[in-house]
């Protein structure tokens, strides 16, 4: 099946729902519960790894479950020719979940994860040891309202589509 740029139809977005909801279930259960055939799910499945929808496969881990209880958020102000430096550094930390370049005030937005607040203060300690950062600005989340999603806008398609048809 050739790949398709240009977004994704109605069984795509019921794939990947499913998929999601039950990601134990088989490509032959998956395929019965969808109508299709098992060629069909492995054809689109493939086609959307090819076109980078789908990222991966492996398991959402809980920082809060593994001991990192505390979340914060860090903007590093850096010195913009050690961007590179700066970010492979970043990237030796565990406890930065993620790290992004940003506009506005500040320079690199993290996510950041703890044991407790004095854990948060080592890392933010860490980061300031990087060559190339200047200071940083830290909150400390106190609850989760949105967690991190992607499938609203997946499911936003369908309504557009909806409304057209």
């Amino acid at each position: 099946m050739a790949a398709r740029r240009n977004g994704l139809d109605e069984l795509d977005r019921r794939l990947l729902h499913l998929v999601r909801e039950r990601p134990r279930t088989g490509l032959l259960e998956i395929s019965r519960l969808l109508g299709v055939a098992r060629g069909t799910v492995q054809a689109r499945i493939d086609r959307m790894v090819a076109d980078g929808v789908i990222t991966d496969f492996g398991p959402n881990l809980s920082p809060r479950a593994l001991g990192y209880p505390v979340q914060a958020f860090t903007t590093l102000e850096v010195e913009q020719v050690s961007r590179a430096e700066i970010s492979a550094a970043l990237t030796a930390i565990p406890e930065v979940l993620e790290a992004h370049i940003v506009t506005g005030p500040g320079d690199v937005w993290c996510r950041i994860a703890g044991r407790d607040h004095e854990h948060i203060q080592e890392v933010i300690d860490e980061t300031l040891a990087i060559p190339g950062v200047r200071r940083s600005s830290t909150v400390i989340t106190l609850s989760t309202v949105v967690p991190h999603r992607v499938q609203p806008l997946a499911d936003r398609d369908i309504d557009r589509d909806i409304d057209r048809g």
